[in-house]
């Protein structure tokens, strides 16, 4: 009799197991699948820069060095990007991802400055589309990243959790990295003057 509830209890410890690894291989299958879908628009945005740059460059011949910093960005995050899409799971990937992202994000935000001085290029009709399908590809971006992230929450707190821990960690469920752009321009300070 006692051996048949030893049994019961070793059973119902396995099954307990089998269940934490099943719920761990699902978070980080969701979280996967929604760097995925920051994939589609990254690709899509990183298809639109060259086009940008091709218009601004009649326009703005005496701004060689802020195209040609915009596409040497994008080449990088391409990269970083195809790093990331190959392996969700590594976090130094994502870290540099999420430093090429920045890079570009800069070099994008000091181009549309620049167009600022140019009349001519703001008025460009093909300029004024592409500038309007990135503004609508930078929101899809935001939206995905919240929902990756929101994934990468739910999974990391769950592999963190007792008795979680003890089934992830020797399983190799190790902790995903957040995709945060840090954009150095929203960390200044906003000096506010009135005249």
């Amino acid at each position: 009799m006692s051996m048949l509830i030893v049994l019961a209890i070793i059973v119902g410890l396995v099954l307990f197991a089998v269940g934490i690894y099943n719920k761990l291989v699902s978070l980080r299958n969701r979280y996967k699948n929604a760097f995925a879908q920051i994939d589609v628009q990254l690709n899509r945005r990183y298809d639109l820069i060259p086009n940008l740059v091709e218009t601004a460059k009649g326009y703005m011949k005496h701004e060689k060095e802020t195209l040609e910093a915009v596409i040497n960005a994008r080449n990088g995050a391409v990269s970083a990007n195809q790093s990331v899409a190959a392996n969700p799971d590594d976090p130094d990937a994502m870290k540099k991802l999420n430093a090429a992202e920045g890079q570009l994000a800069g070099a994008l935000g000091r181009l549309f400055a620049l167009s600022e001085a140019y009349p001519d290029l703001k008025a460009n009709q093909t300029m004024e589309q592409l500038m309007e399908e990135l503004a609508t590809t930078e929101n899809k971006i935001s939206f995905a990243r919240q929902a990756y992230n929101d994934a990468v929450m739910q999974y990391n707190t769950y592999r963190e959790q007792v008795p979680n821990n003890f089934i992830a960690n020797p399983f190799g469920f190790q902790e995903a990295e957040l995709f945060e752009v840090e954009e150095p321009e929203a960390r200044k300070r906003v000096d506010v003057k009135f005249d």
